[in-house]
């Protein structure tokens, strides 16, 4: 057999010597495009009241204030991050760590109890290409209007129907980025700033990046990111099971799917109660046909239990011929109560045991949080020396963060050698969510340098804060080295 590519792409292939077939096929086929439609129901409520509240909370959330600042800002230029009451430092790190651990857990409960709920009702990527598909049934129509839109030649109505919703996708996106910089720069300022085009270099650059994103993800991309870009597709089998809750299609009731009449006895015709009205594919966001059963295109929208249901209605069959079930409950003919029985088994409780733990973590960590922090640094710049008297003397660089958003007053002590003393000012101000280097001569007397001898020896800083407008005293301590040269 041999074989050949023509620079059209043609394989040609020939089994003797009078019988020779050609095949075409093409090494670069473009996606189909994809028309779902518009489908109303019990769990498309449920998305659009998370696509609400979702996108309340990101374009609302820059524009609340706290006392005299924005609520939530991550100030990177002067590494502060601010989120309501609390005032968070760099070092402060380790609460972004616990919140990513608690979304990983989370996201591996929702997974293991039913699937890819996170990708069906609150990934980004979901929320706004919902945004972008219903502007875009208000300037074309529905399925069966954008396919007909799409294929009559230009003319003006079909112009400014383009060219309207694509206007209106490209102010999405920009607000969105505008939004995202309002995070980090305070938006009431960049609102200012947005009327003469006065940004600085990385807000332009963020504002349209993100804004492009949005844009292209959301309204062209839309399905291809769920299945060829986002990662999660192609690990979810890892953390699914055989009770893990997915869109299931019952093949025991629908089998053999049929057309018939709505009066019609669909058993005396041996068939299954499906009709074969393909809508669960017309309305699939991604193009599937959810009778073939899982497959990881699948991202959880629910739109084919909606429209199923509005059929079996019409129908007069019972709902739930496509439904949430789990791959042993449709196996074993399980009731709803034996299949959530089993939904709450051991995989679930300990997610759920170590999600809880580690937010209980979190939450009491951040309620006994100090009111300040203090990081000890000595000079190494500024080697051990010789004072008046023969005291030895090292100096030291202390930064003081006050996490709150009062001025406090702080108390500077020493300990841990015997006759250690803070040479100079023993107290500093600190303005409110400020963060200074205070330098500190530490020096010991020549008598205990002799018992000690030389070397490294620890030395304690106590920072005080004092109580005054209602607070409570706090102590922060921290350890270093005192050098004795020999």
């Amino acid at each position: 057999m041999t074989s050949g590519a023509t620079s059209n792409d043609t394989l040609t292939s020939s089994e003797g010597d009078d019988d020779a077939k050609t095949a075409v096929v093409s090494l670069y086929q473009s996606a189909k495009k994809i028309y779902p439609r518009a489908v109303s129901g019990w769990f498309i409520k449920w998305r659009w009241a998370l696509v609400f509240l979702t996108q309340l909370v990101f374009y609302g959330l820059p524009w609340l204030i706290w006392g005299d600042r924005q609520a939530v800002l991550f100030d990177l230029a002067s590494r502060r991050f601010y989120i309501f009451g609390l005032v968070l430092y760099p070092q402060d790190f380790i609460y972004l760590t616990a919140i990513l651990i608690i979304s990983a857990y989370a996201l591996f409960l929702f997974t293991a109890v039913a699937g890819r709920l996170w990708c069906g009702y609150a990934c980004p990527q979901t929320v706004y290409t919902e945004i972008f598909m219903w502007v875009e049934r208000r300037f074309e129509g529905d399925r069966n209007a954008r396919i007909k839109l799409d294929a009559q030649p230009w003319t003006w109505d079909k112009l400014w129907r383009k060219c309207g919703k694509q206007v209106v996708w490209i102010a999405i996106g920009l607000w969105t980025g505008f939004t995202l910089v309002g995070y980090f720069t305070p938006i009431r300022t960049l609102w200012g700033e947005a009327f003469t085009l006065d940004f600085g270099p990385w807000e332009w650059f963020w504002v349209l990046f993100y804004g492009f994103a949005t844009y292209g993800n959301a309204g062209w991309m839309r399905e291809q990111v769920c299945k060829y870009m986002c990662p999660y597709a192609r690990f979810q089998s890892a953390m699914f099971d055989k009770d893990t809750l997915i869109i299931s299609y019952d093949t025991g009731r629908g089998e053999p799917r049929g057309s018939r009449g709505r009066k019609a006895d669909y058993k005396k015709l041996g068939l299954g109660e499906c009709i074969d009205c393909e809508l669960c594919v017309q309305v699939c966001p991604t193009g599937i046909d959810i009778r073939k059963g899982l497959q990881y295109e699948c991202i959880g929208c629910a739109a084919c239990i909606d429209v199923c249901n509005g059929v079996m209605d019409k129908m007069g069959y019972p709902r739930g011929l496509v439904r949430y079930a789990t791959q042993n409950s449709l196996k074993n003919g399980w009731s709803s109560a034996e299949m959530w029985r089993r939904v709450r088994r051991p995989r679930v409780l300990v997610y759920t045991g170590i999600l809880l733990l580690i937010i209980t973590a979190l939450v009491t960590s951040i309620s006994i949080r100090a009111p300040f922090r203090v990081d000890v640094v000595r000079d190494r710049g500024t080697l051990a020396r010789i004072a008046e008297e023969g005291r030895i003397e090292n100096i030291y660089r202390l930064q003081i963060m006050n996490a709150t958003e009062a001025r406090q007053r702080y108390q500077l002590t020493v300990g841990g050698l015997q006759d250690a003393r803070i040479v100079g000012a023993a107290e500093v101000d600190i303005g409110p969510a400020e963060a200074r280097w205070v330098p500190l001569a530490v020096q010991i007397t020549p008598e205990v340098a002799s018992a000690r001898g030389p070397g490294a020896h620890v030395l304690e800083f106590r920072i005080t804060r004092s109580a005054h407008d209602g607070n409570r005293d706090a102590v922060a301590v921290e350890k270093s080295t005192f050098i004795i040269p020999r």
